[in-house]
């Protein structure tokens, strides 16, 4: 399956900036409450100017609307936007969706404090130029799931949905996580971020590093003529041993460097 070339939004840094954290797939629900509280401690503990957060921080997102139910899950959404929201008050937070939460809009946007931005986007930071992405639209063997992502992010499939019961949602996205944990019990390969693509998309964007999610597969890869792909950690506190990795950007303003680091959520600050 082939796919275009996208559309590359841009975000200039402000000056200020000097240190830049990325985060993703923390897929952050009720049942999970150590990862909740290990994200916690990093967004509070944090020195970084800017948080960037690649998708899937949370495990479903059925509707901005759902903050302002009564039952568990909402309580459990409610809390996440203040602790966000907190966070908000010291640094930058900027947040791309992700393939469960791409229905978060921009009024539980605005309650946590979150810049929305497109993906892919283009960061200048530190005199160079980063390729930001969820990375799911990179997967290109995955052809059953690009289908359904281009089918969900039509303005018409989303005001459909979105017109349903916040019940009746929920029982979908629910019926949604056991057919894909389903898929994860039986062994079968999740499809990887195809490479030819992700070097089309850095040259087109005239970037050298691409910064993405969604695989699970936390790494460094060197593609060639100086093109990099970094991959984020997914985030369970409960696995053993615990998982949950965050990638840092330094810049050292005089000698020009911006220095790329992996540390484990638990050591940030």
């Amino acid at each position: 399956m082939t796919a275009a070339t996208p559309r590359f939004a841009e975000l200039h840094a402000p000056a200020h900036w000097r240190v830049v954290d990325f985060i993703s797939d923390l897929h952050l629900q009720v049942s999970e409450p150590e990862t909740l509280r290990s994200w916690e401690r990093y967004m509070a503990q944090t020195r970084a100017d800017a948080v960037f957060i690649l998708g899937d921080l949370f495990e479903v997102w059925v509707g901005d609307d759902g903050l302002g139910a009564e039952d568990e899950e909402a309580r459990f959404e409610q809390h996440c936007i203040g602790v966000l929201r907190a966070s908000a008050a010291q640094r930058a937070l900027l947040f791309l969706h992700g393939n469960r939460d791409f229905l978060l809009g921009s009024s539980a946007a605005r309650a946590a404090g979150l810049t929305l931005l497109a993906d892919p986007t283009v960061l200048a930071f530190g005199g160079q130029r980063w390729l930001l992405s969820h990375g799911d639209a990179l997967c290109l063997e995955d052809r059953d799931y690009l289908q359904f992502r281009a089918d969900v992010r039509t303005e018409a499939w989303q005001r459909a949905f979105l017109a349903k019961p916040l019940a009746e949602r929920r029982v979908i996205a629910r019926s949604l996580r056991e057919q894909s944990e389903t898929r994860k019990q039986s062994g079968a390969p999740y499809a990887d971020v195809d490479t030819p693509m992700a070097c089309a998309w850095l040259q087109s964007s005239n970037t050298t590093h691409l910064i993405h999610g969604h695989t699970h597969k936390p790494a460094d890869h060197a593609l060639g003529d100086g093109l990099r792909r970094h991959v984020l950690s997914d985030w369970d506190a409960d696995a053993a041993p615990p998982r949950g990795e965050v990638l840092r950007l330094e810049y050292a303003g005089d000698a020009g460097v911006v220095r790329v680091r992996r540390l484990a959520a638990g050591s940030i600050a």
